[in-house]
């Protein structure tokens, strides 16, 4: 119970999460990416309030995105992708102020993005690509002040994308097809 680093990533480990690393309450970082887990995600991982740092992408993980995630409010680091995670994305993520990075890209969500996320404000990185989001590209992205990249190619996104996006330095929103595509011209032409 006093360990603060758990790391077993790039291995090949398998099963589901075990339910009690939630009683490992002085973890910082718990990282499990790139192994072969399978089942969801428990919901006793709300339980480790210290960490900074949560990285459980590359696995086999199935059902949604447990709304408990939302205690880990010193969490700086959060990587989901290539899952096979279902469901919308809670809100509760909004209560993450303090995330940096943010992934969950290459699962199978759905629902649009929920503007509770507007409250992260101090996102640099934010991957939602490769699942099935739909509705349209929230205006608040833009006031996301340090965003540098915003990846949400690969949804069912539509409807204008917002000016205000031309201020992020790398972004990719392409494979959308609803999207107006002279607002995308639009902004490719406002970046030269």
């Amino acid at each position: 119970t006093n360990l603060t680093m758990l790391r077993l990533g790039s291995n090949s480990l398998s099963g589901s999460i075990p339910p009690e690393l939630g009683n490992l309450t002085n973890l910082t970082h718990l990282h499990l990416d790139t192994n072969q887990l399978t089942g969801s995600i428990p919901v006793e991982l709300g339980n480790l309030t210290e960490l900074y740092s949560l990285n459980l992408s590359d696995n086999q993980l199935t059902g949604s995105i447990p709304t408990e995630l939302g205690n880990l409010t010193n969490l700086t680091y959060l990587s989901l992708r290539d899952n096979q995670l279902s469901g919308s994305i809670p809100p509760e993520l909004g209560n993450l102020t303090n995330l940096y990075h943010l992934d969950l890209s290459s699962n199978q969500l759905t629902g649009s993005i929920p503007p509770e996320l507007g409250n992260l404000s101090y996102l640099y990185f934010v991957y939602l690509n490769n699942n099935q989001l739909t509705g349209s590209i929230p205006t608040w992205l833009g006031n996301l002040t340090y965003l540098i990249r915003l990846c949400l190619d690969n949804n069912q996104f539509s409807g204008a994308i917002p000016p205000a996006l031309a201020e992020i330095d790398s972004i990719d929103i392409s494979n959308n097809p609803k999207l107006d595509r002279n607002i995308l011209i639009e902004l490719y032409s406002s970046t030269y």
